[in-house]
């Protein structure tokens, strides 16, 4: 019996150690790809470590899993690379995207801004996910909008990349945020 798949693909984005890879990994069916390498001397001075002192491996190219939703639907997830320097590869990776998620880490808010700014300008949906992995979030919904400046109707979520269940529920509240977005009868 043929089964007729539709593949639904999704981008996690967001700045330099957000958690992307861990969010990518704690949904994932299949054993992830990841392109992560040693961070090297060679990236001192070009990758800012700030706030993520113990960092030691990071994505180069992207990272992918699956995830079966029924037996005619599997959603495949690409994470994107956080530097500056591979965001040449955002564009294929977000290319037939239905959206995306952006980690956000408050330790470090400005490595957000481009990422919002990235599927703001081509306007693909996105949720906003504060990762809270890293500990309690020190700000309210309110300040973290108002810092992000993000737009009322961006959705922002608090989620721990490295719990299935967190993760999946950022997922979940991504793509009911994409399809309140499509035209009425589609």
């Amino acid at each position: 019996m043929h089964v007729d798949r539709r593949s639904v693909k999704i981008v996690v984005a967001g700045g330099f150690g957000t958690g992307k890879t861990t969010l990518v990994g704690s949904v994932s069916e299949i054993a992830p790809l990841t392109t992560e390498e040693i961070l090297t001397q060679e990236s001192v001075g070009v990758d800012d470590v700030t706030g993520v002192e113990d960092k030691t491996r990071t994505t180069v190219a992207l990272d992918f899993g699956r995830i079966t939703i029924s037996p005619d639907v599997v959603l495949y997830l690409f994470g994107t690379p956080g530097q500056d320097r591979f965001w040449f590869i955002w564009d294929e990776l977000a290319q037939g995207a239905i959206g995306a998620i952006v980690l956000v880490d408050t330790r470090r808010l400005d490595s957000s801004f481009a990422a919002i700014d990235y599927f703001e300008r081509r306007d693909i949906p996105f949720v906003a996910a504060v990762n809270r992995f890293f500990g309690e979030c020190l700000y309210n919904e309110e300040e973290i909008r108002a810092a992000l400046k993000l737009d009322p109707a961006v959705p922002l979520l608090w989620c721990d990349a490295r719990d299935r269940s967190s993760s999946t529920a950022a997922l979940i509240a991504l793509v009911r945020h994409a399809m309140s977005r499509l035209p009425v009868g589609t």
